[in-house]
């Protein structure tokens, strides 16, 4: 076998593709959407060279075929740390049109874009805004977004563009995007269709049509084999053998130029080149693609002009772009990553500094600050300051992983210690809202040792209790912030409270299982701390919950009264530390505040949009949706459920074990199979972390077995809790646990339970936990030859005055029962028929199926249950449909939901159709039990 490979000029790529009649079907199916109006999204991953960026190109020329608009951007590696930078090209041509979109759209994209000030916007701002701005250019005529190399967008604009591609429907907006599977990540949640090497037959058609001369079958076979029928491989080895090697007349040689020496093959091309063309390679290959000006502004001032590129052109390397005699770019983006990563350290530094210097420090001060850094070797303050600074403005954008990179930049090149470590810990505060937690522990590890003072050491450690947290370590995060805590000494006062109040959330979180301290230990410290003058509604829930593990309930009880209300009131609400929502959920479940509860959340819910607080808004949505399965609106709580991991899609951090976290609405929905096994993957991953969580499983299992008639079963979920009395869910479980108990034959129990709840009810005064007493009454007063009928007539007064109808409705039915054993035939149906009314409405399945058993008994047959509405519609038409109900336009319905006025349009003239409905006011009749959260 020989070593030699001849380089010559590549031949033109062959104008047809070749075995991607799959790709080519599924793009025109987009197309086909697109002339429809309607919209769609599309990812196509695969290697390097695999001919993504051809399927591409196919698809652009389709489009204009068929009449479409096309926008076409790339990534580019070397602008990864410049937020929305990709974004902004893309909308740059129709910036004039933000006027068409709503104000604060348009006002968050101008921020986000830097071409006003304010205060930062808020993520899913910015996704409707850019959803809008693409739905407002498709108005005249559908839009292609062409997106290649994604993997290389930076992070802001890629999160952007993914949260357009989940919520588009029928805008006329298709986006196709191109990526290496591993940035899959970045558009998680969107349909994915793998690329790969073509297959034989295909892949010897490529290399035939790419090969002048003679093929040789035996040498055409080695080829293929040895790319792995990659395209760009096949092509790129029909330029580099000789005609004699592809005819089978000379030996190949032993190392085909293949794979991941295809960068090899392509630097032997540019070494061949001149050495000021070279040098114009270099900058092109950091240079943004569709800044051209910059481009040859930097290879002006190192002594180069646009005539250096003709051997480049010449031999294929950079190929001529839409603007005669001065847009170029690389063939394929491996020719720029081997340029880039073959150069030398004081090369690249001469780039970087000839593009910094061409960069207007006025109009763009962050570009010109980036490469500004990487032209600096070694330490330097200057510098560091001026990466301060694009941080900050990056942050003001809401660029937070932009804000990250400058600040993890401006950290290396600070020669001060301390200095570098508060810009260590302030690149990992940013990093920690983007959300990259990876990031945040790599630098917190580099910052340890140069955290010198008390309260910088506290900082470090106060990220470090948040990380636990991302990681499902929650029940180590107390411990961390109380030794935090207690090693600043009362040097800074605040930031002491700060860190005893997340030490107090997280163990609540944790409860029972936190490691290295109690949450009595953590809730001693707090209520040591004199109260702030300026007390948040965060600050009222500490102290609550403190009072509550100290001095139980009684003595809490006018705190989370007070908490409740702020929540409900307070001008401003901030995020900081753990979501508002968990703690004051279970407060309002401590006081039986159900009204309390759904408008706290509601607020929170509004807020956590507005700020963009994701994580939050996440908690808050599942809280939400537990509202609404106690009300009995389970395709209400599903799409709040939808929408929670839709966030998480958004977010790239997707929650661990999936429908789990939906318990509570499998037991309702009666799907019994899914609900047991969902309990048994809490008991996995959560036990030593979530103990809340794992709370939340024994609750709504509890109710199952309830359901099902395993009182005994309900009774060994219910007492655990019963015993540890976790706030908010250890008084939820006391009603069921009396029902379980007295059915169970177990009265001592069920005299417990009731004991507690005759304590408790009358304190908070609230008609659910009254009427929730009422009817435990009655039922322990059958066992007892009580006066039960008029506690189950009372209860069903103070029941009916609250949203819970699930409550209500197993009051009916336990009333029901009672009048049936009693005898009273007529009586209990009447109850029983209420009960089913209620169950079937709701799609609860497993009471519907019991009360149909109980009627049953009474001598009476029931007609299966018509389908709930829930079962008719899709979770999003049931969402925008209980807007639609509440009163809100279109407008405001596409702002809340955060997808387009052409989705809402969509959908409710589904729903109409589907519903057989002709105006909105039978759409309110419809949904009349109360606004959806």
């Amino acid at each position: 076998m020989s070593d030699d490979v001849t380089a010559r000029g590549p031949r033109p790529a062959p104008a047809s593709l070749h075995g991607r009649d799959a790709e080519r079907d599924a793009i025109d199916e987009v197309i086909r959407r697109l002339g429809a109006r309607l919209s769609d999204t599309l990812v196509l991953a695969g290697d390097p060279g695999v001919g993504k960026t051809r399927l591409l190109q196919a698809a652009a020329a389709a489009a204009s075929a068929a009449g479409l608009r096309v926008l076409t951007i790339s990534g580019v590696e070397s602008e990864l740390p410049l937020g929305f930078a990709a974004l902004h090209h893309l909308l740059a041509p129709f910036l004039d049109r933000l006027e068409r979109i709503p104000g604060p759209q348009g006002d968050a994209l101008r921020r986000a874009f830097g071409l006003m000030h304010g205060p930062p916007p808020d993520q899913f701002l910015i996704g409707l805004a850019t959803l809008s701005l693409l739905a407002e250019i498709a108005s005249d005529r559908p839009l292609l977004c062409l997106v290649d190399d994604a993997h290389w967008l930076d992070r802001d604009s890629a999160q952007a563009l993914a949260f357009v591609g989940r919520r588009l429907h029928a805008e006329g907006v298709g986006v196709l995007v191109a990526l290496r599977e591993s940035g899959a990540a970045l558009f998680e949640g969107l349909p994915v269709r793998p690329v790969r090497g073509l297959r034989d037959a295909a892949a010897r058609r490529l290399l035939a049509e790419c090969v002048a001369g003679p093929l040789d079958d035996a040498v055409a076979e080695r080829v293929v084999e040895q790319t792995d029928g990659n395209p760009l491989a096949l092509i790129t080895l029909a330029t580099a053998l000789s005609p004699e090697q592809l005819a089978g007349h000379t030996e190949l040689p032993v190392r085909l130029p293949l794979g991941v020496h295809l960068e090899t093959y392509f630097l032997g091309q540019v070494r061949a080149l001149p050495p000021a063309t070279r040098e114009l390679l270099l900058v092109a290959s950091i240079a943004p693609a569709h800044d051209q000006a910059l481009l040859w502004r930097a290879g002006e001032l190192l002594g180069m002009s646009p005539v250096d590129a003709d051997p480049a052109l010449a031999e294929g390397i950079l190929l001529l772009g839409d603007l005669a005699g001065g847009s170029v770019t690389f063939r394929h983006p491996l020719i720029r990553a081997a340029v880039y990563n073959a150069s030398t350290p004081a090369d690249r530094r001469r780039a970087h500094r000839a593009l910094a210097d061409s960069s207007d420090p006025v109009l763009d001060p962050d570009t010109r600050a980036w490469h500004l850094a990487a032209a600096t070797a070694g330490t330097d303050e200057d510098v560091a300051r001026d990466l301060e600074s694009s941080a900050e403005r990056a942050g003001l954008r809401g660029g937070h992983t932009a804000q990250a990179a400058f600040l993890a930049r401006a950290a290396e090149l600070s020669p001060d210690a301390p200095a570098r470590g508060g810009r260590l810990l302030a690149a990992a505060g940013a990093f920690l809202v983007a959300g990259d937690i990876a990031a945040v522990r790599r630098l917190l590890d580099q910052a340890r040792p140069m955290l010198h003072t008390p309260v910088a050491r506290a900082m470090g450690e106060r990220l470090r209790a948040a990380v636990a947290n991302f990681d499902d370590r929650v029940a180590h995060a107390p411990a961390i912030l109380m030794d935090a805590a207690a090693a600043l000494g009362g040097r800074d006062e605040r930031l002491t409270r700060v860190m005893l109040r997340e030490a107090m959330e997280t163990a609540m979180v944790a409860l029972d299982h936190t490691v290295g301290t109690t949450p009595l230990e953590v809730a001693r410290a707090v209520l040591a701390v004199p109260a702030d003058p300026a007390e948040t509604a965060a600050d009222l829930l500490a102290r609550a919950f403190a009072t509550r593990v100290t001095d139980g309930y009684r003595a809490a009880v006018p705190l989370m009264r007070a908490a409740v209300a702020e929540l409900c009131t307070a001008e401003r609400l901030s995020e900081e530390g753990m979501p508002l929502a968990l703690l004051g959920g279970l407060a309002a479940d401590e006081l039986w505040d159900e009204q309390g509860r759904s408008a706290l959340l509601r607020r929170l819910a509004a807020s956590g949009r507005e700020s963009g607080a994701l994580h939050a808004l996440r908690v808050t949505l599942t809280m939400l949706a537990g509202s609404e399965l106690r009300a009995g609106r389970i395709a209400v709580a599903d799409g709040h459920y939808a929408e929670n991991f839709d966030l998480y899609a958004m977010s790239g951090v997707m929650p661990r074990g999936g429908p789990q976290w939906q318990i509570e609405q499998l037991v309702w929905q009666g799907r019994e199979q899914e609900a047991r096994a969902a309990a048994d993957q809490i008991a996995v991953i959560a036990i030593q972390n979530v103990t809340a969580l794992v709370n939340q499983a024994a609750l709504a299992m509890t109710v199952l077995e309830v359901s099902l008639g395993n009182y005994r079963e309900a009774l060994d979920r219910a007492r655990p809790l019963f015993d540890r009395d976790p706030p908010g869910n250890g008084n939820r479980v006391l009603p069921d646990l009396v029902e379980a108990a007295v059915r169970a034959g177990d009265p001592d129990t069920a005299r417990q339970a009731l004991a507690r709840l005759e304590e408790r009810a009358p304190i908070s005064g609230m008609p659910w936990g009254l009427g929730l007493l009422a009817r435990s009454r009655a039922l322990l007063g059958e066992q007892t030859g009580g006066a039960a009928e008029p506690l189950y007539r009372q209860a069903l007064e103070l029941l009916g005055r609250t949203r819970m109808r699930t409550d209500l409705a197993r009051t009916h039915l336990l009333y029901g029962e009672w009048l049936r054993r009693h005898r009273r035939r007529g009586e209990a149906g009447a109850q029983l028929r209420i009960a089913h009314e209620m169950f079937a409405a709701m799609g609860a399945g497993i009471f519907t199926e019991r009360v149909r058993v109980e009627l049953a008994a009474t001598g009476e047959r029931v007609a299966p249950p018509a389908a709930p509405v829930g079962s008719v519609l899709t979770p999003q038409e049931t969402k925008i449909a209980t807007l639609a109900a509440e009163g809100a336009t279109n407008a405001e319905i596409a702002r809340r939901l955060y997808v387009s006025t052409s989705t809402v349009e969509y959908h409710l003239t589904k729903v109409f159709r589907k519903l057989r409905l002709t105006s909105r006011r039978q759409l309110r009749e419809l949904f009349k039990d109360g606004p959806a959260d």
